[in-house]
């Protein structure tokens, strides 16, 4: 099995070259940089498999290199942050990356998010492994699944909006599958936590917020409904 290659960029000499070591000693390739601006040429030369970004570097700082990294690849991307409740965790969502650890952290826990999101990339890039099996209204290709001017294609993972090819992450992907799987039912945040993030545990629901809002912006603002108090459906 091909090893795992991780760019981390952290300016936090101590932080980085800990991490560093306790990725390695896991299996993993790092490379390790200490501002945005050498991590975004880093990216660039090595393609990594996941991205861990802290969001206060200098150079570029973390948010504004997610966004780079988003023009240019769907690879997975960890926020880390010093503050659950700080708005750079939502703009660090905003700007594409699809989950975030606070510091200080455990490197176990780190270890164990970055194997959910690798997992959860492999599912999206192919078959669909633990996915629910597919509901809604399916057209004459079997796999597709058609929702007014939206199909999803749950065997070449691929979505038209109107016929025009629709770009999601794989992260957004599998949300919208959860959503497509059950179409009219409400899906709690927790549910989505749990299935699409592997969270085994509550975690933070603005993750599933901000990945909702992004994923209405490329299907239709109105075709994910929010149920308050309860969660969101997918109209059907």
């Amino acid at each position: 099995m091909a090893e795992t290659h991780v760019l981390f960029v952290e300016d936090d000499d101590v932080i980085r070259e800990a991490t560093q070591l306790a990725l390695e000693r896991d299996g993993f390739v790092v490379t390790a940089m200490p501002d945005g601006l050498q991590g975004l040429a880093a990216f660039r030369a090595n393609r990594p498999d996941i991205a861990l970004l802290d969001v206060m570097v200098p150079g570029l700082d973390g948010v504004s290199l997610c966004r780079r990294i988003r023009d240019e690849s769907t690879v997975p991307v960890i926020m880390l942050s010093a503050r659950a409740d700080s708005i750079d965790v939502v703009l660090g969502l905003e700007a594409g990356a699809d989950d975030y650890v606070t510091k200080p952290f455990d490197g176990a826990v780190l270890v164990a998010r970055i194997r959910a999101v690798l997992r959860r990339f492999g599912h999206a890039g192919g078959a669909t492994g633990g996915e629910p099996a597919a509901a809604g209204r399916q057209s004459s290709q079997g796999g597709v699944l058609v929702f007014g001017d939206l199909e999803v294609d749950t065997e070449g993972m691929e979505v038209r909006k109107g016929g025009e090819p629709v770009a999601l992450t794989p992260t957004e992907m599998r949300l919208l599958l959860e959503f497509s799987a059950a179409p009219g039912t409400v899906l709690s945040r927790d549910r989505l936590l749990e299935r699409v993030w592997e969270y085994g545990w509550g975690g933070d629901t603005r993750v599933v917020d901000v990945h909702v809002q992004r994923l209405r912006t490329k299907i239709g603002q109105d075709r994910i409904e929010t149920v308050r108090g309860f969660g969101y459906k997918l109209k059907g």
